[in-house]
């Protein structure tokens, strides 16, 4: 468990030139990563695991602490149908019916997953509300925690759950309907442990939203690094490939005889390699992976006669994502005229990219320059709820980089001090963005 690297400093102090003083403070956010991180925690022979999933007794615990430490701050909290949590701040000299400026994340994690993956962004945004109480400043509208439920879709299979729920993609009903693999809904797990709410989470209502998260990639560590300023999120389409052949014998059928569909598949995979490689020499942010196979029959003997894929395709731009798809569907109708099977290719999912607020994204960067912190902007290859928000009202996401690129696993690491660092950043960008409503 690495959790006893030590700390360089226990806090960040720096003089505003906007007439106040921001400290962030560095042992307090790490304590409550870390006490976060016992909620669901993992045996592990490396690193500091957890598995978080909605409506666990780890789920409870850890929302129970939550709750807690918000109200611990000065908050007050409210907690919606579908379990999204709230707190809420409104300074001494602030219009309390004025929109207010919201940060956070979410607390869930993938099975065997880290403790920085989500639980950075609500407990940043909580140490960055803190950190504004404590300063000599007065915001003019009133600043809210958020964090999201079942941001991961680890238990009920819809990631950017409690968003999409707030900005009406989904409605409370379905997704309280939801069932896991265990046939109990949303809603029965979260009556279950205390958060089945009444209370109203509404982002079309907010003057912005500001997400601190980890990267999840090597952009910002290559470069040394404490903080990237997204300027988009990329969009995910989902394909289910079919390809169908013949089954056969595998001793009695020659060669020349078979209509093999896995062959047809092998082939087909090395295409979309081919295609998105190509595509990404112009487009870097273009990707896409086969990543799911299912063989039918998938016997030792037996020749397989069809196969269904599921692909992956992400980019930063829609046309970008299109020409993907035409490409691929391309190489399939000649995978079909060079072997004997049939193919078809169908497109069930299509989430547009997502771009950042051009006003939070200036202000993040010029909160780093002020400070001299150097940034990078760059686009965020995964999905977040920011995505869900951008939708609704300005949004903004700041990475902090992850050790090795490595995510959703329990060597998921950042440093302290970078914790602090972007957590600073949030703090700064909020209060300017607070004082400018």
């Amino acid at each position: 468990m690495p959790t006893d690297r030590p700390l360089r400093t226990e806090r960040f102090y720096y003089a505003s030139d906007s007439g106040y003083n921001v400290e962030v403070n560095q042992q307090r956010l790490r304590d409550d990563i870390l006490a976060n991180a016992s909620f669901g925690d993992l045996e592990t022979d490396e690193g500091h695991g957890r598995t978080l999933l909605t409506g666990t007794a780890a789920d409870q615990a850890a929302r129970e602490r939550l709750v807690q430490r918000l109200q611990d701050a000065g908050l007050t909290v409210r907690v919606d149908p579908v379990g999204n949590i709230a707190g809420r701040w409104v300074p001494k000299d602030a219009d309390p019916a004025a929109p207010p400026v919201v940060m956070g994340s979410h607390l869930d994690s993938v099975p065997q997953g880290g403790i920085f993956d989500g639980p950075l962004g609500v407990y940043g945004a909580l140490e960055a509300v803190r950190t504004i109480r404590s300063a000599d400043i007065s915001p003019a509208c009133p600043l809210e925690v958020v964090s999201f439920t079942e941001e991961e879709g680890g238990r009920f299979g819809i990631g950017t759950l409690g968003s999409s729920v707030a900005t009406e993609k989904l409605s409370v009903a379905d997704a309280l309907a939801l069932e896991d693999d265990n046939g109990y809904t949303l809603k029965e797990r979260l009556s279950a442990i205390g958060f089945h709410g009444e209370d109203k989470i509404t982002p079309s209502s907010w003057d912005g939203w500001l997400e601190l998260h980890i990267e999840q990639g090597t952009r910002l560590e290559r470069e040394n690094l404490s903080v990237g300023v997204v300027d988009s999120i990329t969009g995910i389409t989902n394909c289910s490939v079919e390809i169908h052949g013949e089954s056969d014998h595998a001793g009695s059928t020659s060669m020349s005889e078979r209509s093999d569909a896995l062959v047809a598949a092998a082939e087909f995979v090395q295409d979309v390699e081919s295609v998105a490689t190509e595509i990404a020499a112009d487009n870097p942010a273009a990707v896409a992976t086969v990543g799911q196979h299912d063989v039918e029959p998938n016997i030792r003997n037996v020749v397989p006669g069809s196969v269904t894929m599921q692909l992956d395709i992400r980019g930063v731009s829609e046309g970008t994502m299109d020409r993907l798809v035409e490409r691929i569907h391309e190489r399939l109708k000649q995978i079909e005229q060079h072997h004997p099977v049939t193919a078809s290719l169908t497109r069930f999912r299509n989430d547009t990219p997502s771009h950042m607020s051009d006003q939070y994204v200036t202000t993040a960067v010029e909160a780093a320059e002020t400070r001299g912190i150097a940034t990078k902007q760059l686009h965020s290859a995964a999905m977040h709820d920011s995505a869900n928000i951008s939708t609704e009202t300005d949004a903004g996401l700041l990475f902090a980089p992850s050790e090795d690129g490595i995510s959703h696993n329990p060597r998921e690491w950042t440093d302290w001090e970078d914790c602090a660092t972007a957590t600073h950043i949030l703090a700064v960008s909020a209060a300017w963005l607070a004082s400018e409503s």
